[in-house]
């Protein structure tokens, strides 16, 4: 049976601008990957409702799971958990859960818990939270929809809330050759070998070295064994110099 699939959406300006760099994509691949789950897709768009709404409503009819990230702040820009309402058709409203688990931590910290703060207790009707142990401010899942804050550091504390719930399938195993060649010269022996192993993802990297171009061949697969199979082969034909 083949690993459930994926996709990440990246929501904001500023990664579109240039302004901030994206690396919660990165985090997200890898914390998959050895989940046995397969990241399929990644698209970005603006701080923009409709184009919110609509690249939900896409992913999520393809992929088993859409993850994504940016959105969910107390500032007026920040409008993911309305946009994420909207394509499900459902009422989003402050939730009393996330609402007492916010002022909780704001009177901890003699903090007021004004209006802008209790924006982040705004939930869509039906939604199950996602726990969040660094700022507090809750995620949410609705569907196969998961709904995570922009920050690194809370993503990635957000993801590790989310993964042990997702069945997965076998991790991803990845093993690479580095070849000093060009992939012009290498091209029809690897091409050949991909089809031989018609169940592995091989995939040819160039790089260029000391003004030198190589190639760095990768083979990807859940079956461990065959892998080994295939990277045995491949080392023979590109033996190392």
């Amino acid at each position: 049976m083949p690993n459930p699939t994926a996709a990440m959406l990246v929501i904001g300006d500023e990664i579109l601008s240039g302004r901030t760099q994206d690396g919660n994509t990165h985090y997200l691949a890898g914390q998959l990957t050895q989940h046995g789950v397969s990241l399929r897709e990644v698209r970005v768009v603006a701080d923009d409702h409709g184009a919110i709404v609509a690249a939900v409503n896409a992913l999520r009819a393809v992929y088993d799971h859409v993850f994504t990230s940016g959105g969910i702040g107390p500032t007026h820009d920040d409008i993911t958990a309305d946009a994420i309402a909207d394509a499900f058709g459902v009422h989003i409203g402050i939730r009393k859960d996330a609402h007492d688990l916010l002022a909780a931590h704001y009177a901890r910290q003699a903090l007021e818990f004004n209006t802008a703060r209790q924006r982040m207790a705004r939930i869509p009707d039906g939604a199950t939270l996602i726990d969040n142990p660094i700022s507090v401010a809750p995620g949410f899942t609705i569907g196969n929809v998961h709904v995570m804050a922009g920050v690194p550091s809370i993503f990635q504390a957000m993801v590790a809330s989310v993964l042990p719930g997702i069945t997965g399938g076998a991790p991803l195993v990845s093993r690479s050759l580095r070849v000093e060649r060009g992939e012009g010269e290498i091209a029809a022996s690897f091409g050949a070998l991909a089809a031989e192993f018609a169940d592995l993802s091989m995939g040819s990297y160039p790089f260029i070295s000391n003004g030198r171009h190589g190639t760095n061949l990768v083979i990807r697969g859940t079956d461990p064994a065959l892998v080994e199979t295939a990277m045995a082969r491949l080392t023979a034909m590109f033996p190392p110099a």
